[in-house]
């Protein structure tokens, strides 16, 4: 049997960074899903409600893709009190070819983090004003500061005008962020506050109701909403997704079942979907992005299977290359 490579987090974290090639990496595998017989199925998901836990299974094969991963997601979300993380998780890398094991990836939800982040800078990519410069950021986690960074790679911007229901972790992430001599950071009060003059909206939040609701929605607005991974998550209110000009899912299937989408269809103010389509819709040119300067537009990402597979590739292709690593028998 071949050797299996054992990797931690530490030698995932000195491989992957939030880079260009990360982003290229997870827009690579969206376009996949648009072009390919990509086979991605629902995503497998247990609840335990009595330590107010869920774990989220994620898989997916990509057509001329080496290795397909499977991802196990746990999120407790009363570890902080424990103190220990609310998110963690692992990977497993198995042979296209074999199905055998090559590599257990134990990254502690750090690639799911990248990946996420990278998502939201495919987004803005291809549905966000060019000259886009101030951006409301909903949310204080990590999260929160990595699709800032992402965004970054991919857009000037300048200002950001950020609200967190925790006054107290906004208020040091404004800190944080404030020590970058090229940002100007405000720490909002409200949404309200924060939405004002925003020319991009980032959710991601755990948030069980809306944040966003259609006095926030200006002309030239891009959201990016990703907290909606789960049926009873919802940041965006419905009747925002019915108003958008331009709605984009990461994949529509899964946004139906679990993100703003299936709000939406929910209260029944979406009833037409034939304006909808995906984000490798139109990275591979099959669909229109932003078609003016002025359209509102909106990506609900839900978080796919193709994207683990895609960064758990490009992980342990540099991981290899650098001799990280400890290599074991079964």
């Amino acid at each position: 049997m071949p050797a299996i490579t054992l990797l931690n987090e530490a030698d995932l974290r000195d491989c992957i960074t939030l880079d260009h090639a990360a982003i290229d990496t997870v827009e690579q595998a969206f376009a996949l899903l648009a072009t390919a017989k990509v086979a991605m199925p629902p995503v497998l998901r247990l609840d335990v409600p009595e330590h107010n836990g869920e774990v989220d299974v994620k898989t997916a094969y990509l057509p001329g893709i080496e290795r397909f991963a499977i991802k196990v997601s746990p999120g407790f979300f009363d570890n902080p009190s424990l103190g220990l993380p609310s998110l963690n998780g692992m990977m497993m890398l198995l042979s296209a070819r074999t199905g055998l094991l090559d590599a257990l990836l134990l990254d502690n939800g750090y690639l799911t983090a990248v990946r996420t982040a990278a998502a939201g800078a495919v987004a803005a990519r291809w549905l966000a004003r060019e000259d886009s410069r101030c951006t409301a950021l909903i949310g204080s986690g990590e999260q929160a500061r990595l699709q800032l960074q992402a965004l970054r790679l991919v857009r000037p911007i300048e200002r950001v005008q950020l609200w967190a229901r925790d006054a107290a972790k906004a208020a040091a992430l404004g800190d944080e962020l404030g020590r970058d001599g090229h940002l100007q950071v405000a720490v909002c009060d409200s949404v309200d506050q924060a939405m004002h003059g925003a020319d991009i909206a980032i959710t991601c939040t755990p948030s069980r109701e809306p944040l966003i609701h259609p006095r926030h929605l200006k002309p030239g607005l891009h959201i990016t909403a990703m907290g909606s991974d789960a049926e009873h998550k919802n940041e965006i209110a419905p009747q925002v997704v019915a108003q958008v000009e331009r709605y984009v899912a990461d994949r529509l299937g899964q946004t139906r079942l679990l993100g703003e989408l299936h709000h939406a269809l929910r209260a029944g103010v979406v009833k037409d979907e034939s304006r909808f389509c995906e984000l490798g819709q139109v990275i591979a040119g099959q669909q229109p992005g932003r078609l003016s300067a002025a359209q509102i537009t909106l990506c609900d990402l839900t978080g796919t299977g193709a994207q683990d597979t895609a960064i758990a590739n490009l992980a342990f292709e540099r991981a290899r290359a650098a001799g990280k690593g400890l290599a074991f028998n079964s």
